[in-house]
Parts: C-alpha cells; structure tokens; sequence
C-alpha cells in the first residue's frame, strides 16, 4: 500500500516540477534540526501573510499547512512546530522523516507560487562489541533516489570499511584502531549531494545526547 501512495505521490510531484519549472528550490536537512523554506514574490502589503497560503505533499497525501496567516486544523498534528516568519517563510522545527516532501508557497492575490523539496537526512549508530556502524540514509521529497550518499574520512584508510547504496551509505570500524585522543565522530562525516542542485552538504554523526547541536556544513560543487 506505501509503495503505491509512494507512486501516486511520484505522479504529483513530476507534474509539480513540470508546472513550477525555475521557480523551486530543493533542501537537506538532518532529521532533528530547524529548517526555514523561503518564499518568493511575497506581496508586500498583506497582514501577518493573509494572503499567503503554505501546502505540503508527501508519502500521506497533500495538506493545507497554512491559509490566510493561519496554520490550518489539517496541520494540526505538527501545529507546535511549524511557524512563519515575517517573509512568509515556513519555519519546521525538529525535522522528522515524515515533513519529507514538497512545499508550495502560494501568493493568492497574484497566483505567483515556489515550490521547496525538502530531503531529510537520518544518521544511526549500531554498535557489537568495539565494532562500529554507522548509517547515513536520505529520505527524499519523492520515490527514487535523487541523491549520492557517501562517508568521508580522516585517515585510518585501511580500517574503515564503506559501502554504498541507494540513497545511503555505510561505515563500519573497530575503536581500537582510531586514535584514543579522536572521537569517530569527528573523523567520519557523511556527504550528501543532491542530483539537480548539486547541492553538496557534509553530516557529522552526532551522538544522541547531543543531537542536533551541529547542522550540516553548506559546499557546493
């Protein structure tokens, strides 16, 4: 059944891109961080966004987020971390894997519209033993893989083992060879590269404790 919504919701966002065609934007985020979606063409004169209106699509459907400066009841279930700031932005707080997904900033008085493909970055950590894995995967605004995932490190060539897949990649180590004075985390970064903007961010693996604390680190190529 998700394999299906996922195609239904492939067809949408393809006819999206076709229609919005120059006038999107695409995101990475790391799961747990804030995110603010810009919007274009914001009319001026409106009052605190009432005539902006905010949809979102993803693997649930399509959701009215905000109309007429409001966040809408459809939104209610995330209501507490979604806000707007004074250019209309959308801000998203605390980022999961379901905000996956487009979003469509609607100027209602002019028709002028943006859409932002937000893509979320999930990090996980499995331990056996002195054995280290860490995962890097991609949940992208859409079915198929848009992105290249691959794990950067500073030296230990030899004893850090990687392994690519679609939309994610794998790093597995003994402690016992990396320096007692470095943490793993520090050494290991995953690269994230987004296939149309060529967008390329850099995640840290952040332990649990301090999740969060460390965005990803901007380049582009």
């Amino acid at each position: 059944m998700s394999q299906f919504r996922w195609i239904i919701m492939s067809s949408f966002l393809m006819l999206l891109f076709h229609f919005t065609a120059g006038k999107y934007s695409t995101s990475t985020v790391r799961a747990g961080d804030e995110v603010t979606l810009s919007c274009e063409h914001v009319i001026d004169d409106q009052d605190k966004c009432d005539s902006t209106s905010w949809t979102f699509g993803g693997l649930r459907g399509t959701v009215m987020l905000l109309e007429r400066g409001e966040i809408s009841k459809e939104a209610e279930d995330k209501s507490d971390r979604l806000s707007v700031t004074e250019k209309c932005s959308l801000v998203i707080k605390k980022v999961t894997e379901d905000d996956a997904g487009s979003y469509t900033c609607r100027q209602n008085r002019s028709g002028e519209q943006k859409a932002v493909h937000l893509s979320v970055v999930t990090i996980t950590e499995q331990k056996n033993d002195d054995t280290v894995t860490l995962n890097c995967s991609v949940l992208g605004y859409y079915s198929g893989c848009r992105h290249s995932v691959k794990w950067l490190y500073e030296g230990y060539k030899t004893d850090v083992k990687t392994t690519q897949h679609s939309c994610s990649a794998t790093a597995t180590f003994t402690t016992s060879h990396l320096n007692q004075k470095s943490k793993y985390n520090e050494l290991l970064k995953c690269e994230v590269t987004e296939e149309y903007s060529r967008e390329v961010k850099l995640f840290p693996f952040i332990p649990p404790q301090s999740s969060g604390e460390k965005p990803g680190e901007n380049m582009m190529i």
